[in-house]
C-alpha cells in the first residue's frame, strides 16, 4: 500500500469509527475536520515523493514552501468552515486537531524512512 493510500485509508477508517462509536452527533464537523488536513497532507507528500526521486536535496525546500502554503490554506479553510458553512466549532476543532496531529506524525515517520 502506498503512503498516500495509507494516509487516506487510515483517515477514512478513523472517521467511520468515530462516526459509528460516537454517542453525540459529530457529522458533518468530523468529516470537515478530516478533509482539510488530509488534502494538505496528501498534496504535500505527493510533492515530497516526486521531488525526492528527481532531486533529494530539494526535499527540505519543498517542505518549507508547503508550510507557507498550508498556513494560508488552513487559515482560510477554518474561517470558511466556521463562518460560511456554519459548522459547530467544538466538534470541528477536535476533529481538525486530531487529524492534523495524526497525519503530520505519519509524515514525520515517512520522512524518517525516506531514502
Amino acid at each position: 500500500m502506498t503512503r498516500l493510500a495509507l494516509m487516506a485509508g487510515g483517515s477514512v477508517a478513523a472517521w467511520l469509527l468515530i462516526t459509528a462509536l460516537s454517542q453525540a452527533p459529530v457529522n458533518p464537523e468530523a468529516l470537515a475536520g478530516m478533509l482539510g488536513p488530509l488534502v494538505a497532507s496528501l498534496v504535500t507528500w505527493a510533492l515530497v515523493e516526486r521531488v525526492h526521486v528527481t532531486a533529494p536535496e530539494r526535499v527540505m525546500n519543498v517542505l518549507m514552501q508547503a508550510f507557507v502554503a498550508k498556513v494560508l490554506f488552513f487559515g482560510l479553510y477554518i474561517v470558511v468552515m466556521l463562518r460560511v458553512v456554519g459548522l459547530r466549532p467544538m466538534p470541528f476543532a477536535v476533529s481538525f486537531t486530531g487529524y492534523f496531529i495524526g497525519l503530520y506524525a505519519m509524515q514525520a515517520l515517512f520522512l524518517q524512512r525516506l531514502r
